[in-house]
Parts: structure tokens; sequence; C-alpha cells
């Protein structure tokens, strides 16, 4: 199994050099990792690696950053990997990974067991998460769980190469690209199984640096569910649900946001968002005039 890893990174050297120094201590090294990234400021040191390293340049949007990584793809690669510049792999990953693709053919996309996922609050630190996959107590069922999904989930996502073909990443979601996971590998379903792999170790640091604003991301929240049910990617029900908790995180928390989210920019953009559909004029591309 030849892989690649495609890791698009914006403003965040230090962060992307750490994840491919992490990458030296794979059990099983990756063939080749493309840096997708806007221009070399947002790359660090990444010099006399044990593997093949790309880096290419851009204008900035995950969506646009991920497909510039596959057009220069090897075409013998087998698997393609998309990691987050901050997500932590356990050392085991890429051999498991390799492992379960070669052992089940009908397997189309795999997302990974996140241990711990700093998105979902103040971020995970970078010590934190080596401790936390360094644990011995962390258990996995025997044989480790395998579990059918919709989506998969964009910090640790990987996908047969051959399925994949001319398709790429919706660039109408720009910037930050909210639910172009969803959107890509449910269009996958047809070729095989989406499964996440309790095996497949790893922590989602949440790096809070590089992202877009609360306003934008609001926007999103709203916008971008309501266009990809429409696209026919995304369950009517799960796009629903997504809005309304959502909005009601927002409306709640704004009270008392956080320190470290922007509650009542999102609060705002998700006002906007509504507003727009009520007038028609919803679009995903908005959030960059915002």
């Amino acid at each position: 199994m030849n892989i690649t890893i495609i890791v698009p990174t914006s403003g965040r050297p230090a962060v992307v050099a750490r994840l491919l120094s992490l990458l030296e201590r794979q059990t099983r090294l990756p063939d080749h990792v493309i840096v997708s990234a806007t221009s070399p400021r947002d790359i660090g040191d990444i010099s006399d690696l044990a593997f093949k390293v790309s880096c290419i340049y851009g204008e900035p949007g995950l969506c646009a950053q991920r497909n510039r990584g596959l057009s220069v793809r090897d075409p013998q690669t087998d698997i393609i990997v998309f990691f987050d510049d901050d997500f932590v792999p356990a050392g085991s990953y890429l051999e498991r990974l390799a492992q379960a693709f070669e052992e089940n053919p009908d397997y189309a996309v795999t997302t990974g067991n996140v241990l711990a996922d700093g998105a979902c609050g103040p971020g995970v630190g970078y010590d934190e998460a080596l401790a936390l996959l360094a644990n011995p107590r962390v258990s996995l069922a025997s044989p480790p769980r395998v579990e059918d999904r919709e989506s998969a989930y964009g910090c640790n996502m990987s996908i047969r190469a051959r399925i994949i073909g001319e398709r790429r990443f919706d660039e109408r979601l720009p910037l930050y690209g909210w639910q172009e996971d969803t959107d890509f590998t449910s269009q996958l379903r047809a070729h095989g199984q989406i499964v996440f792999l309790e095996n497949l170790l790893g922590v989602h640091l949440g790096t809070k640096g590089g992202r877009v604003s609360g306003v934008r991301l609001g926007y999103s929240q709203i916008v971008n569910p309501v266009y990809l049910i429409g696209k026919g990617t995304m369950k009517r029900w799960y796009g629903l649900r997504l809005i309304c908790r959502n909005l009601a995180a927002n409306l709640v928390k704004s009270l008392r946001p956080e320190p470290y989210i922007d509650r009542r920019g999102r609060l705002k953009g998700n006002l906007i968002g509504f507003i727009h559909l009520l007038t028609r004029r919803a679009d995903t591309e908005h959030i960059l005039k915002l």
C-alpha cells in the first residue's frame, strides 16, 4: 500500500513542522507527504525528513488547498490520508491503516478514533496529547470496533485513491470549508464502506490560531448545511440538527462566552444567515464579504 498524506495549513509553521516530525516516528512511514500552504511562510523547518515531502502554494481555503494536494499526488498512490496540521496520530496509525485497507477491499473511506478533540473546547496541549496516546489504560475492544458511518471526520480521514478519480472538494465552501468532509466523503459511499476504526488512535489539538472569524463561521453554520441538503450530500435530519444545535449553543453561551470562542460573532453570523435564507440571498461564498 502506497500512502500519501495531504496536510493543508495556513499561518502555523511550528504546528505543521511538529506534525511532520511526528510522522517520522510512525512504525510505518508515509511514502509521500504533501503540505498544501498559502506561502513558504506557512511552513517551518522541514529539512532532512525520512520520507518524500512536497510543498505547494496557492490561494487560502481548506477545500482549495486539499484539491491542490490531490492534483499533485503520485499516480501509484493507494491511500490518500488527510490530516489537519494539528492532528497528533499514534505511532501505529499508518501501519494499522494500511493493514485495514489491505484486508478489507470494500473499505472506501476510514476515519480514526479521536481520543480528545480540542476543536470542541479550549484546545488540547501537545504534551497532553502525547500522554493520552501513551496511556496504557486506553482500552480497545477485542477485536477493535468497526462502525459504519455516513461520512468521515476531516481532521483524520483516509480514502482509497482509485475511487477519487476527478472528484474534488467543493470550493463553494470557502475558507474554513465547514462540513466539507461530510460533503466529500458522503459521495463515496457508492464505492464502498465508510468506517470508523477504533484502533486508529489520535488527538485533535484544536489549535486556535489561523481560524476564521466568529461571524464568518456563524454564517456557515446556517447556510452550509442548507446548501449541502439541497446538493444531496447531507441528510436533511442531520443538517437541521446541526443548525439547531449550533444556534442554541451560540444563543445561550453568548451571555457568558468562553474566552476561546467568539460566541457573539457566531450568533451574529447565524442571524445574517437566517436573514439571507428568508430573503433568498443565501450564498456559501458570502463569508468572503463578511
